[in-house]
């Protein structure tokens, strides 16, 4: 039976469309509420001290472990099944579930955790963040289904009435003296108003039910992915438990501080990505064909970014923190550059599950991970917490990078197109870091070293890489051939 190329182009076209839209409203998204964030963040660490701001960082990393297993990898079968609306029940089912068993797990071990992490006093912190489990399974089904639907804009407008409520709830409660329990409820506060309107704007009712001819499927899918983002969030996280137990709470508030400032721009990327390649890859004929132009659309944001963070560490954290952050310049140098690959990592991982390879994925999380850990263990004691940060370098230099991209190979991706679509955002890269250097190294004044090192890398890599990006992004709003290959009588 002949399928109808012009229909098929039409349908690309329109995914395109679809995809194009979807990203930039989670760009839009990413770039608003991380400022937000920023802002929050900067007068939250001049009112909490390190060791407070640690204290917290330690229920983070219990609430973010567990929310990646609360999820099961069902949004991800959601965004990706043919059915979705006939396997609904089913994911409700376990994402209530998995919700309902982690919190009140969660909660009751919660002083036992605290303990573990090397703090005693997030014990309550934890308790209250484990709320958050149940409502993230709670609201699985109509997040998957907004994301499948390409309805960023909505998702931005939800976000930004969670940062609202979050914000106004945690600072009403610190002005009361709850300190850091102030942060906890003000996240679940602002969960419950986030999942409540995720059913609204996604018009779905809570529907629950097993489907005996689904339910076994959905898991075989589902919990690889599950097991392969918990390795993710672990991988993300060991270092502060690590940290915690080894140098303490104090030091673990230095080390989040600039891992959270790496986070910024590499966070909204990597949501940005996240949002749309699984869904795209998952509805194009070859994918294999769109990654390493989708590849190069990604690095060559992420890495000139991440290189301005890590050269303009010293006055960045100067202007917006004050020097009583300055432990935390080295942990930015290194997690500036980490954060650029762990971008690139997340656009390959969301290729993979869209073929449904998630176990490639698992494996090579987990092997990840004990090598992480054992870096992690070996120089954290004597090298601190700079040690640790670029323990996350070399991992992701010396493993993860050639894991995927044997993994890609394996799947049909050409590594020499991918390189060659890489090369010029690489190489641009290097120039605009060495001019944010030198402003940094030889500007004594930090605000104007920060201002003239920005806008000089800006400048530098634009005047390389200007031309190529509009074509790159001409392309991206155009169907690729792949995306619409017809199929034979």
């Amino acid at each position: 039976m002949a399928v109808d190329p012009t229909s098929d182009s039409v349908q690309s076209q329109a995914l395109g469309r679809q995809a194009a839209k979807g990203a930039a409203w989670s760009g839009i998204s990413t770039i608003v509420l991380r400022l937000g964030s920023l802002v929050v963040g900067v007068v939250l660490a001049r009112i909490l001290a390190p060791d407070q701001f640690g204290v917290y960082a330690i229920a983070l990393t219990v609430q973010g472990i567990l929310m990646t297993v609360a999820d099961l990898g069902l949004s991800a079968e959601i965004i990706r099944s043919e059915e979705p609306e006939r396997i609904a029940p089913t994911v409700a089912t376990f994402g209530l579930a998995s919700g309902a068993i982690l919190t009140a797990a969660t909660a009751g071990f919660s002083p036992q955790l605290a303990t573990l992490l090397g703090d005693r006093d997030a014990s309550g912190a934890i308790a209250i963040l484990a709320l958050t489990l149940l409502l993230a399974g709670i609201s699985i089904v109509p997040y998957g289904m907004m994301l499948r639907r390409f309805q960023q804009r909505e998702l931005f407008l939800i976000a930004v009435v969670d940062f609202v409520v979050s914000t106004v709830v945690t600072f009403a409660l610190l002005a009361a003296g709850l300190g850091v329990l102030a942060l906890a409820i003000g996240r679940v506060a602002a969960q419950t108003v986030a999942s409540t309107l995720q059913f609204v704007a996604s018009q779905i009712r809570p529907r629950f039910g097993l489907d005996r001819d689904q339910w076994r499927e959905v898991l075989a899918f589902s919990l690889p992915i599950a097991g392969a983002n918990l390795f993710s969030w672990i991988l993300l996280n060991v270092d502060n438990i690590i940290i915690a137990r080894v140098a303490g709470a104090t030091a673990l508030g230095f080390y989040v501080l600039g891992f959270n400032i790496a986070s910024w721009p590499m966070s909204a990327l990597s949501q940005m990505v996240r949002s749309i390649a699984l869904p795209y890859v998952s509805r194009v004929q070859d994918g294999a064909a769109v990654l390493p132009r989708m590849a190069a659309l990604v690095w060559a944001l992420a890495l000139p970014t991440g290189l301005a963070l890590a050269a303009l560490a010293t006055p960045l954290i100067h202007v917006v923190y004050g020097a009583k952050w300055a432990a935390s310049i080295p942990v930015l140098a290194a997690l500036g550059i980490y954060g650029a690959l762990r971008v690139i990592f997340d656009l390959f991982a969301g290729y993979l599950y869209a073929l449904k390879r998630s176990r490639p994925v698992l494996f090579l999380q987990l092997f990840s991970l004990i090598a992480l850990v054992c870096g992690m263990v070996i120089t954290t004691p004597r090298y601190g917490i700079v040690g640790a940060a670029w323990i996350h370098v070399a991992v992701s230099v010396v493993l993860i990078l050639p894991g995927y991209l044997f993994i890609l190979r394996a799947t049909g991706v050409r590594l020499a197109a991918l390189f060659r679509e890489c090369f010029l955002p690489m190489t641009a890269a290097i120039p605009a870091a060495l001019v944010a250097f030198a402003a940094a190294r030889y500007i004594p004044i930090p605000l104007v070293a920060l201002l003239v090192g920005g806008l000089g890398a800006v400048l530098a890599y634009l005047a390389v890489t200007g031309r190529w990006l509009r074509s790159q992004l001409k392309k991206a709003r155009a169907p690729h051939p792949a995306e619409h290959q017809s199929a034979g009588p």
